[in-house]
Formats: structure tokens, sequence, C-alpha cells
């Protein structure tokens, strides 16, 4: 490990001792990107069931097929997770014609995997992994057009409640339709933690998180982690104006030990169970209350609950 990383990790580990309140490293402070995206194809059910299996949430985007569909998808286009095969984007093809079809398992490193013909999931296969005491962040990827369509497949549903499935988005327009379909959940405002391009570029301020999500009538936000803008002091001010802070995405435990200490709630990462296990080989806390989550055997053996 370099003397760099070493250093952070000691200033965060300090960090975290001095602070009671601070959250740490657990199932239900990291939020698996994707799935767990590392050990399977990102947005798929494979990730998404293993991020379960494995005790943790997870988060998943979503878009609007042509037909009406929700399913699971990042980018805007389906170029990059079918290794070139189709190029179209995500609104102009259907569930029915094109995208039950689609193999999202093969490309990249997962070329001749397990995973190779793995479609993308519907919104309502990925409901169907709700479980209390772990929450869902279902991230909105289209316009405010969709929240109607998710409105209908939640309420069609009885697996997934408040309690285990919440909201997040760039966009502030649809931040306010979810808030106002459905006003019972929780809906976090996604921003990054720099404004402007080139040279034009710099650090957000608290007053623009704020305002920001004032206008999205969010719960809270979710902020890309930069230690150098997102701060204790930062975080703090947010947190007074009554609003939770999370912040995405963050793969190394350094600076995931970093973002708790200076009060992040959860972390979004594409390695849940990496980070998890690292920190657990590092301090080796004494195992604590266990749940349905901690107790489901993974490889043989069953995750503890860490303070």
């Amino acid at each position: 490990m370099k003397i760099a990383t070493i250093a952070l990790q000691m200033v965060a580990i300090a960090a975290l001792a001095g602070c009671a309140t601070a959250k740490r490293p657990g199932y239900d402070t990291l939020i698996a990107h994707r799935g767990e995206s590392k050990d399977a194809p990102e947005n798929t059910l494979p990730a998404y069931k293993l991020a379960v299996e494995r005790g943790f949430g997870f988060e998943c985007d979503l878009y609007l097929s042509k037909d009406g569909r929700v399913f699971t998808f990042h980018d805007p286009d389906l170029k990059r997770t079918t290794g070139g095969a189709n190029k179209s984007k995500c609104a102009d093809v259907t569930w029915e014609d094109t995208l039950s079809k689609l193999d999202v398992g093969s490309w990249g490193k997962w070329k001749d995997s397990q995973y190779a013909g793995t479609r993308p999931a519907l919104l309502e296969d990925v409901l169907a992994l709700a479980k209390n005491g772990r929450r869902i962040y279902l991230e909105i990827k289209s316009g405010p057009e969709i929240v109607p369509v998710i409105k209908a497949i939640i309420s069609s549903q009885g697996n997934a409640t408040p309690d285990n499935v919440l909201f997040i988005s760039f966009n502030q327009s649809v931040c306010k339709a979810v808030k106002d379909v459905l006003p019972e959940y929780t809906v976090y405002w996604l921003v990054g933690s720099h404004v402007g391009k080139g040279e034009s570029r710099r650090p957000i301020t608290v007053d623009e998180v704020v305002a920001g999500a004032r206008e999205a009538a969010a719960d809270g936000v979710d902020v890309h982690f930069d230690p150098d803008v997102v701060d204790e002091a930062f975080v703090a001010a947010v947190k007074k104006e009554g609003l939770s802070f999370h912040v995405w995405t963050v793969d190394e435990l350094p600076h995931v030990l970093r973002a708790f200490a200076v009060g992040a709630d959860t972390v979004t990462t594409n390695c849940a169970k990496d980070i998890l296990d690292e920190y657990t080989m590092l301090f080796a806390p004494e195992p604590d209350e266990r749940d349905e989550f901690s107790d489901r055997p993974v490889d043989g053996a069953a995750y503890p609950m860490l303070p």
C-alpha cells in the first residue's frame, strides 16, 4: 500500500475514532452501485441478487422504453454494455422487440463468462428483491414521464415499500414529480461536487446544494465525494438545513472512511463486499446484532453486522 494511502487511511481512522456519531462501513451504510458491479455485470439481476445475498442495499438505474416498460440500464444508449451490438437510444426501443433480447452479460471482462446471455432487468423483478433493513436506490434516468409508470408498478405489488425503496435523480423535475405522486417515498437529489466546465469549473457551494435540493423537493442529497470539497463543515451545513447526506461513488477504503468521518450517512460503491472485508480485516470488530441479511450464508459463511 502506498505511503499516501496509508496516511489518508490513518487520518480517516483517527477522525472516526474521535467522532462517536460517525457512521462506519456496514451492510446498512454501503450501497452496492449498479448491484455488486465488480463481481457481476452492472444493472443486471445477477448483480442485484449478489448484493442482497451479501447483505447490502443496492442502486440501479431506470429508463422508460418506447412501449412503456421500466428497465434497468445506465447509459442513454445501448452500445457499451452490449459490446457494440446495439447502438440505439434506450428511449427509442421497445422491451418486446429489442430489450428483452439483448445480451448485457458478455461485454468487456464478462465475455465468455457465466453471465453470457443475461438480459436487462424489469423494475418488477428488481422490486421483488426488496427487503426491510436495506434499501434499493432507484435512480431515474428518464424524464418525469416515467414517474406515473413507476407508481403503477409499485402500486401493483406489496414487496417494495417506503422502508426499503427510495428514489434518486440528477433531474430536479423528476425528484419533484416523485414527491408529488409518491409523497411517502424518500427522494435524494443527485449532484456533482463541482459546477461548470473548463476554466469556469469550480467546487459547488453549500448554498447551491441546499437550494437545488429545495427546488427538487428532496429529503436529502447524494453528492459526488471529493474530499477537497465535501468536508465536515460542508456536510454539517447541509444537514443543518434538515437534509440527509449521502455520497457516490467511492471504491477505496481510506476514502470511504473519510466520507463517513465527515458525516456521510451512506456511501455508494462498486465493491461493497471488498470494502467491508478490508474494514473487517483491519479492525476485526466484535459481531453485533444480526438480522435476516447478516445471517444469510454466503460462500458457506455468515457475515456479521459491524458497528
